[in-house]
């Protein structure tokens, strides 16, 4: 789906058809984050189940790793978990579902994970994990660990249409967003400006710097692929239209109204009602087309979250 914001005029394309509504010059920006096993389900040594999810991005030390929990009965600070493979972890922390732990393994953080954990499928997907989602669910320029979600716009891309895009001179460059729990915790509030965006980590080199920079000179279009993108971009936009490089945590949250500083463009996909990320696309689309937009998605039976469809809003 193309959505054109100055006419409000609406196409329904194939997402291989995007290359002939750009042009040599323009650019695309991508996450090359990648998606870690952060899931771990283990047993307290009262023989209760609990289940875990790590994040990557918020790890303090290679031992100590911030973490979402359920498990079938309260856990205490303290409480000991036996994981598979004979791993242990200590419950440092705990508060609603919150905390910290600390594992007792010989090694780097990311191979624990790779050694015992399972993909972070969405809770929509009803089924557990299999070995193929390692790969599957990653994005082809996927480079970075440190996710526990894919940047669900860059799936669409393979390995020959970036092939392609690169033979028409459209340039491409990366960034890194570290997707945790901010990008998918709900709004709840009924004010949107009360809630809080958990922080997640961003990189932006200076070599994507100046292809924003040089883009922009050229007269060429910057196009974000994926919310993540864009929030990477404005987080560290520097006031002329470009990004200054750097690394550091973002708790921006884009909602309506908001101006953007650097995209001129933006992939993404159909997202969940009452998300941060239909607020950014609202943001970026207008309300009114955005809404128009997804009751024609409906009734042409698009598919919606992170297997489903796009749409390129210029």
């Amino acid at each position: 789906m193309i959505l054109h914001r100055q006419t409000g005029l609406i196409e329904h394309r194939t997402f291989q058809d995007i290359a002939t509504y750009l042009h040599p010059g323009d650019l695309l920006i991508l996450n090359n984050t990648r998606v870690l096993p952060a899931r771990l389900t283990g047993k307290k040594v009262t023989g209760g189940k609990v289940e875990i999810l790590l994040i990557p991005s918020r790890n303090g030390t290679r031992e100590e790793w911030e973490m979402l929990m359920k498990a079938s009965k309260k856990v205490k600070r303290g409480t000991r978990i036996q994981f598979e493979q004979g791993i242990e972890g200590e419950v440092q922390e705990v508060n609603e579902g919150k905390g910290k732990i600390r594992f007792f393994f010989q090694g780097d953080g990311v191979d624990l994970l790779k050694k015992i954990g399972h993909v972070p499928l969405p809770p929509y997907i009803k089924r557990e994990d299999e070995p193929f989602d390692r790969d599957r669910y990653q994005t082809v320029f996927a480079e970075r660990d440190g996710s526990i979600a894919a940047p669900t716009a860059g799936l669409h891309f393979t390995e020959s249409m970036l092939q392609s895009l690169k033979e028409k001179k459209i340039r491409m460059a990366m960034i890194t967003l570290h997707i945790g729990i901010g990008t998918f915790a709900p709004v709840k509030v009924s004010e949107i400006e009360q809630h809080h965006m958990e922080a997640e980590w961003i990189e932006i080199s200076e070599e994507t710097a100046k292809e924003i920079e040089e883009a922009k000179v050229r007269g060429g279009k910057v196009i974000a692929v994926g919310t993540t993108t864009t929030r990477a971009l404005e987080s560290f936009h520097n006031g002329k239209g470009g990004v200054r490089p750097g690394c550091g945590m973002t708790s921006l949250f884009i909602y309506p109204p908001y101006r953007f500083h650097v995209i001129d463009g933006l992939i993404t996909n159909f997202h969940l009602p009452k998300s941060t990320l239909i607020m950014l696309v609202s943001a970026f689309a207008g309300k009114d087309l955005l809404l128009k937009a997804y009751h024609e998605a409906v009734e042409k039976k698009y598919q919606f979250y992170s297997y489903g469809d796009a749409m390129l809003i210029l």
